[in-house]
C-alpha cells in the first residue's frame, strides 16, 4: 500500500497549505466567519479523509493476511463528523458561517480530483 500512503501524504501537504491560506484570510479580512467555517469544514473533512486511509489500510492487511472478517470503513463515523460540523455551524452562526463549512467539508473531493488530474497529467510525460 506505498501508493496509498503517498496519495495521502500529498494530500495532507495540499491541505495545510490550504488551511494556512483559509487561517490568513481569517486573520488579516474582514470575512471572519466565512473563514472560520471554512477552517472547521476543512478540518473535519480532513480528518475524514484521514480516517477513512486508516480504515483502508487495515482493511488492505486484513484482506492480504486472509485472516478474520473484512470491517466496515466507518462511513456511519464520517457522517457524524459532516453532522457534528453542521451542528456546530447552525449552533454558533456568528461564528462560523454555514454554507462555508458545507464548502469546507467538499473541499477534499475537490482536492482529491485536482491532485488525480495532476498525476495523471504528470504520468503523461
Amino acid at each position: 500500500m506505498p501508493d496509498l500512503q503517498q496519495m495521502t501524504s500529498r494530500y495532507r501537504q495540499y491541505m495545510f497549505y490550504l488551511l494556512a491560506v483559509y487561517v490568513l484570510g481569517w486573520g488579516f479580512t474582514s470575512y471572519q466567519p466565512v473563514f472560520a467555517g471554512l477552517i472547521l469544514g476543512t478540518s473535519l473533512g480532513f480528518f475524514n479523509v484521514w480516517l477513512l486511509a486508516k480504515k483502508t489500510e487495515k482493511l488492505g492487511e486484513t484482506v492480504a493476511s486472509g485472516d478474520g472478517k473484512v470491517r466496515t470503513l466507518g462511513t456511519l463515523s464520517r457522517m457524524a463528523t459532516a453532522v457534528l460540523a453542521v451542528i456546530i455551524a447552525t449552533r454558533y452562526p456568528d461564528t462560523f458561517h454555514f454554507i462555508s463549512v458545507i464548502l469546507g467539508l467538499m473541499t477534499f473531493p475537490i482536492v482529491i480530483m485536482i491532485d488525480f488530474f495532476l498525476q495523471s497529467i504528470h504520468l503523461r510525460k
